[in-house]
């Protein structure tokens, strides 16, 4: 290190100059100092104080400068501690910036860091690795609670693991699938497989769950206003008093008894529904017979009420066969026949008619499609038999064959949607349009 650095020599020699004279005397002065100030430059050593500066120039100039004395001294002395760490910060800021940028997620950029200097590519690896993990925990917790859950606490527990596994699944760089980290495995033991399958199947995953959570919180709502409404029921029912305030009773029981069995009986609250359900329906039942005096008209409803669940069921996932039709309709019509039995004096005629009104209204439409279901199949076989007819015996002539084939795409309209027949049908049409071109 030299005693007089560049910067501190600048300062004096321009002092210098302002205090020379023009003539011989102040152009001699003027060399004097200025060979000091270069001898200055040349000697190693420590930097050159306040002092030393001044010692060198006022001999020569008494009216040189303090203030100009003071800069070159100040300019003379090492980088103080705050410009080293300034330089660091600006070092480590540049480094963290090429880190930031060279794992962005954007193939031009990652994939030669990747081929040649894997290891800056290590804050994708941590965070993918961090966020798998989590996921994966995350996940299978939240399955574990919200599936096999037997409280509402593990459906409450359960949404909020959930929501932490989505949000690992959300920070999981995507981007990244297509790499393979073999580096950073090599020395961290990666376990994942991380593949696009799989984090589909882990994104599926939670949404179902989070939709299971949905469904399970709209049934336990719905399962604690229904016990919360047949509570209210059943003490206007105890402090009623008259008949009539005890029949609104009872009617909001069954308002309530209804409530309870529309909830999803794949749910939790809809399983602890049903449990409560008999109880609850064998306590309405002795209310009403307290009510009416008479278990006949409760028994014929209850049981058109068993028919008309057993026919609902065998409806359920059409479309069906003919005979399964006849099926649902002979169960409707066994519910009508009892609910029909109770005479218009008997308390409960009112609740028959409207399960009456009801069941027919169902047999009418399972009659509909057992209808539809036959003719279907009829003008299925039919359209069928003509295929094979013409296959067997094509006519020669072209107008013939079209005229033919022209007939059975007239009956293969005639296959109602919603029909077992309907599918092949439609099969069937689409080749002989392409035939008719």
């Amino acid at each position: 290190m030299y005693r007089l650095n560049k910067r501190a020599f600048e300062i004096l020699a321009t002092e210098v100059q302002k205090c020379s004279s023009d003539g011989e005397i102040g152009k001699t002065e003027c060399l004097i100092v200025m060979k000091r100030l270069e001898q200055l430059r040349r000697e190693k050593g420590h930097p050159a104080n306040v002092d030393e500066l001044r010692d060198t120039v006022v001999d020569v100039f008494p009216q040189f400068s303090e203030k100009a004395i003071k800069q070159a001294a100040k300019a003379n002395q090492s980088p103080a501690i705050f410009s080293k760490i300034r330089w660091a910060a600006i070092l480590v800021t540049t480094v963290t910036g090429v880190v930031w940028v060279v794992n962005l997620p954007y193939p031009m950029i990652r994939w030669p860091i990747a081929k040649t200097a894997p290891i800056l590519l290590l804050p994708s690896f941590i965070s993918m690795d961090r966020n798998y993990r989590g996921a994966v925990n995350y996940v299978e917790q939240a399955d574990q609670l919200i599936n096999k859950a037997t409280s509402q606490a593990d459906i409450e527990r359960g949404a909020e693991k959930n929501k932490e596994a989505q949000k690992y699944l959300d920070n999981l760089p995507v981007w990244f699938l297509g790499y393979y980290p073999q580096a950073y495995c090599r020395f961290f033991s990666c376990t994942w497989k991380f593949t696009f399958d799989e984090f589909e199947d882990a994104r599926r995953r939670v949404a179902r769950m989070d939709a299971k959570v949905f469904q399970e919180k709209n049934a336990f709502t719905l399962l604690t206003e229904a016990e919360n409404a047949l509570g209210v029921a059943k003490q206007q029912y105890e402090q009623a008093k008259n008949a009539q305030e005890q029949q609104q009773a009872i009617a909001s029981m069954q308002v309530v008894l209804d409530t309870l069995e529309q909830i999803p009986k794949e749910t939790l609250a809809g399983k602890t529904a049903q449990t409560k359900l008999i109880a609850y329906e064998r306590d309405f039942g002795k209310v009403t017979h307290n009510i009416t005096g008479n278990s006949q008209t409760g028994s014929l409803i209850e049981a058109a009420k068993v028919f008309a669940l057993q026919a609902a069921q065998v409806s359920q996932n059409p479309p069906h066969p003919a005979e399964k039709w006849q099926q649902a309709e002979n169960l409707w019509v066994e519910a009508i026949e009892r609910l029909q039995k109770i005479r218009v004096e008997e308390p409960n005629y009112l609740e028959a008619q409207k399960l009456l009104a009801a069941y027919q209204s169902n047999l009418g439409d399972v009659q509909s499609r057992k209808q539809a279901e036959s003719e279907s199949k009829q003008a299925l076989n039919e359209a069928n038999r003509r295929i094979q007819r013409l296959v067997a015996y094509p006519p020669t002539d072209r107008n013939q064959f079209k005229g033919e084939l022209m007939g059975i795409i007239k009956e293969l309209k005639t296959v109602k949607p919603g029909t077992s027949a309907y599918a092949e049908a439609q099969q069937l049409l689409i080749s002989a349009q392409r035939l008719q071109q």
